[in-house]
């Protein structure tokens, strides 16, 4: 998938990226909001090269895909449509910024453009899952327009906050 906003591309990782995959996946500041549990850092090239193979391999329309700023050719971080788990099927957007990323408005913009392209590609709805305390993060998802459903104790360990769209 390649999609593009005013600033940014959105498309598949390159393997020669991993020095930047490692950078944002081996922060604690970022890891912390993308499972239950302790952060499950990455911890080196090999790791980070394994994990971009790994998005490579999800199956279309899903995927993780880089938000590469186009003003400076560095991706800022990923966004992604993965499924939730023990869900039956439903699809979940989700993403994360390199710290030196935030602020800037690449997650919004980036989200709503996967938004946009999972639903015009027959996914009938897009959830987005975070956790209570993840401001950022639910702020992003009110900022591209989904619906806050509340609370769930349903597919991860801790309680999530559940946004949909449409």
């Amino acid at each position: 998938m390649h999609l593009e906003t005013d600033r940014l591309l959105i498309r598949p990782w390159r393997l020669d990226e991993a020095p930047r995959v490692l950078d944002i996946l081996s922060r604690v500041e970022v890891v912390r909001w993308l499972d239950d549990g302790e952060p499950d850092l990455l911890a080196d090239l090999d790791a980070a090269r394994a994990k971009i193979e790994s998005w490579h391999a999800i199956e279309a329309p899903r995927g993780v895909w880089a938000v590469e700023v186009r003003e400076t050719g560095v991706p800022a971080g990923s966004v992604m449509l993965v499924g939730i788990p023990d869900s039956d099927g439903l699809v979940q957007i989700g993403w994360n910024l390199h710290p030196d990323s935030h602020g800037h408005g690449y997650a919004a913009e980036a989200a709503r453009a996967v938004l946009d392209h999972g639903l015009a590609l027959g996914l009938g709805e897009i959830r987005a899952l975070t956790h209570l305390d993840n401001e950022p993060s639910i702020k992003v998802a009110q900022r591209v327009g989904m619906r806050d459903l509340g609370t769930t104790d349903l597919w991860y360990d801790s309680p999530s906050r559940v946004f949909i769209v449409p």
